[in-house]
C-alpha cells in the first residue's frame, strides 16, 4: 500500500465489528438462512474482504447486484461448495453462459430473461438456477402478478426440459423502514399469493425470501427461508425511525480519517473555497483536508459536514471542492499531519456516516457506498474471533 496515500486519508473497516453484526442478524432470524449483500465493492467497505467475514460469521448465501460482481466473487476462491451467490441485476446480452457456469443464482423478472438463461442452460449443458422474482409493491424489478403465470409456466416448462432449476421465489420491500407502513402486510400478502400460486402448479423452490434489512431487524413475519441484510451488517441502521445502530446491537464497520494537510493563519474577512460561501468572521486558524467530492464526500455538505479535529467537532468551512475542503478550528493551531475523522462508530466522539447524511440531505448508505477507489481501504481483524 501506498504509505503517501495512508498518510492522506484512509478508511478503517473493522471486521470484527462486521462478524458481530451478522451474529446479531442471524440472531434476529433464528430460522432463516442469511444471504449476506456485499455489492457495491461491499457498501464502499470492500467486496472480497466482507464476504470472507460475513461467511466466517454464519453466513451462507452472498448477494450482489451485478453478474460481473458475482462473477469477481467466484474468481477470488468462493466457489460453490463455500457460498451461494445470488445476483439480480442482468442486462440484454450479458454473461449469462458464465453466470450458469459459475453456478451462480441468476434472478428472473420476465420472460426475455428467462429466454437467455435458458439459451446459455442450453450452451453449457447444465440448468440454470433461477430465482424468480415477483414485484409485490416496489414497482422496481420484478414480474408483475399479472405477469407471473406465464413466466411461472415458462419456468416449469424449462424445468422439465432440464434446462433450469427453480431454487428461488423472491420479492423486496418498498418501505419496511418506515415503521407501521401500510405497503408492507400488503406486500407481504401478495408474496404468500404468488409463492402459492407457483407452488400449486408444481414449483419447488429451495428459498422464498423477501426481508431486507429493515425485515430483518423489525419484521419477523417477513423472513420465510432467507434474509437479505444490507446495510445493517455495516453497522448501520436502515432508518433513523426504526432506530440507531446501538438499539439494534449493531457497530458501524467503517471509519473514515484524514490528515490535515496545511494549517494556517488567516484575517477576519477572508473568503474560503469557491464562491466565498464562506467568510472567516476575524482572525482565526485555517486547515486543509485532503478530501473531497472526487473521493465521496458529498459537496451538498459544505458548510455543514462534522469532522472531529483536536477532540472537537468542527463544520466544513464553505465548498467542498474536488479533492480538498477546509476547516475553521478558530482560535486552535493543530499541527500539520494531525488526524481528523470524519465519521466512525461515535466511540471517541466522532461523527457517524449518519450525521453526514443529515448534514448532506441523504442517507447513510449513500454515504459510505460512495467513498471512492483514492482512499485505501485498511482492513482491521481479518481473522475470525
Amino acid at each position: 500500500m501506498n504509505e503517501s496515500a495512508v498518510a492522506r486519508a484512509r478508511a478503517e473497516i473493522d471486521l470484527a465489528a462486521l462478524r458481530a453484526n451478522v451474529r446479531v442478524l442471524r440472531r434476529c432470524a433464528p430460522g432463516a438462512a442469511l444471504m449476506a449483500v456485499v455489492k457495491a465493492d461491499g457498501y464502499g467497505h470492500g467486496m472480497v474482504p466482507v464476504a470472507r467475514a460475513a461467511l466466517d460469521a454464519g453466513a451462507t448465501w452472498l448477494g450482489t447486484a451485478t453478474p460481473e460482481e458475482a462473477l469477481e466473487l467466484r474468481a477470488a476462491g468462493f466457489g460453490p461448495d463455500r457460498a451461494r451467490i445470488m445476483c439480480w441485476l442482468w442486462a440484454p446480452g450479458g454473461p449469462w453462459r458464465e453466470g450458469v457456469e459459475a453456478g451462480l443464482d441468476i434472478s428472473v423478472s420476465g420472460v426475455r430473461a428467462l429466454r437467455e438463461a435458458t439459451a446459455a442452460a442450453r450452451e453449457v449443458g447444465r440448468p440454470a438456477r433461477l430465482q424468480l422474482k415477483a414485484d409485490t409493491g416496489l414497482g422496481r424489478g420484478g414480474c408483475q402478478p399479472a405477469d407471473w403465470p406465464e413466466l411461472i409456466a415458462a419456468a416449469l416448462r424449462a424445468e422439465a426440459d432440464g434446462l433450469a432449476r427453480i431454487t428461488g421465489l423472491w420479492s423486496h420491500l418498498a418501505c419496511a423502514d418506515e415503521p407501521g407502513h401500510p405497503s408492507v402486510p400488503s406486500q407481504l400478502a401478495r408474496f404468500r399469493e404468488m409463492v402459492r400460486y407457483a407452488e400449486e402448479r408444481g414449483a419447488r423452490p429451495e428459498v422464498r425470501h423477501i426481508a431486507n434489512s429493515s425485515g430483518t431487524l423489525t419484521l419477523p413475519e417477513s423472513h420465510f427461508d432467507l434474509v437479505r441484510p444490507g446495510i445493517a451488517m455495516y453497522g448501520i441502521s436502515p432508518s433513523p425511525l426504526l432506530g440507531t445502530p446501538a438499539d439494534f446491537g449493531l457497530r458501524p464497520v467503517m471509519t473514515l480519517s484524514a490528515s490535515l494537510v496545511l494549517v494556517k493563519h488567516a484575517p477576519g474577512g477572508h473568503g474560503v473555497s469557491y464562491g466565498h460561501q464562506y467568510v472567516t468572521p476575524g482572525r482565526t486558524t485555517l486547515a486543509l483536508v485532503p478530501l473531497g467530492y472526487g473521493d465521496g464526500i458529498p459537496r451538498h455538505a459544505s458548510g455543514t459536514g462534522p469532522v472531529l479535529a483536536g477532540g472537537k467537532w468542527r463544520t466544513v468551512a464553505g465548498r467542498v471542492a474536488m479533492d480538498q475542503f477546509v476547516l475553521d478550528l478558530g482560535g486552535d493551531t493543530l499541527p500539520e499531519g494531525t488526524e481528523v475523522v470524519l465519521f466512525g462508530p461515535g466511540d471517541r466522539g466522532e461523527p457517524t456516516a449518519e450525521d453526514w447524511a443529515q448534514a448532506a440531505g441523504t442517507i447513510a448508505y449513500e454515504i459510505v457506498t460512495r467513498i471512492g477507489s483514492r482512499v485505501p481501504r485498511v482492513h482491521l481483524n481479518a481473522r475470525p474471533d
